[in-house]
């Protein structure tokens, strides 16, 4: 099966790394055009080269926290500007911040709701996926929003709102053929997980090694392979895909 993305735009938040620049790559590779949202200068100029690379549309990276609603604009701005519009949207932009309950101050519950409920992106782009009878929206979120833990807040309240938020959208947006979809995120590569071996004192393998031993298919996961699955759902191929969340976690969540 080809899948193609030709004619497309797409627009990918926290693109820059992991996750969300194997899907950017991935997305650019089979013919959309794509802009990336991300905060760092560096990480945003070393993916916006090496995506482009493999690009058979426009690459353009864009500074921007999508916790600033300023930034949020000028970003959808710019991609419309260089696009004329845009056609997907993957809100990828967070990271998994955790810890008891009582220790959760107001500021970290609003920085977090901020961060990965993904409405403003998504108002700004829903009218002309509408009116194009044509769009596709993917939440990205991870397995906490369905099989919660303790000490997981507030990043498995915030996913799971994130859950909520696609169904909502997906029953709006289908009289319009604008599908709604969430991918949940097990252990896939990813530089947050680079950074937790750090302050964990270990080395990166040992601290994989060991999330792995909670996965049935006894690996984790690549950032590609979860790039794979976005693509398709982005594409025509998805056509009678919305309104559900779909693990891709290697069998780690108890629930379906």
């Amino acid at each position: 099966m080809e899948v193609s993305l030709r004619g497309r735009s797409a627009i990918v938040t926290g693109g820059s790394k992991g996750i969300g620049f194997a899907v950017a790559t991935r997305f650019a590779a089979s013919g959309a055009d794509v802009a990336i949202v991300a905060r760092g200068r560096e990480a945003r100029e070393a993916a916006l080269k090496s995506i482009g690379a493999t690009a058979r549309g426009k690459v353009l990276a864009i500074q921007g926290d999508v916790a600033v609603p300023a930034d949020v604009q000028r970003a959808y701005d710019e991609a419309m500007t260089a696009f004329g519009k845009l056609d997907i949207v993957v809100n990828n932009a967070g990271t998994s911040r955790t810890g008891a309950f009582e220790e959760i101050s107001d500021e970290i519950w609003r920085q977090d709701f901020d961060q990965k409920l993904f409405i403003r992106l998504i108002r700004l782009v829903w009218p002309q996926l509408k009116e194009r009878r044509w769009g596709r929206i993917i939440n990205v979120l991870n397995i906490g929003a369905k099989a919660p833990r303790a000490k997981s807040a507030p990043t498995s309240i915030t996913r799971a709102a994130g859950m909520a938020l696609t169904k909502v959208l997906a029953g709006e947006g289908a009289p319009y053929n604008v599908l709604v979809n969430a991918l949940l995120v097990g252990f896939i590569e990813a530089d947050q997980h680079v950074q937790a071996a750090a302050r964990a004192g270990i080395p990166l393998a040992d601290y994989v090694a060991a999330r792995a031993k909670d996965i049935p298919l006894g690996r984790i996961g690549r950032a590609e392979e979860f790039a794979n699955l976005a693509c398709f759902l982005a594409s025509d191929s998805g056509s009678y895909i919305t309104g559900t969340a779909i693990n891709v976690d290697g069998g780690r969540s108890p629930i379906v």
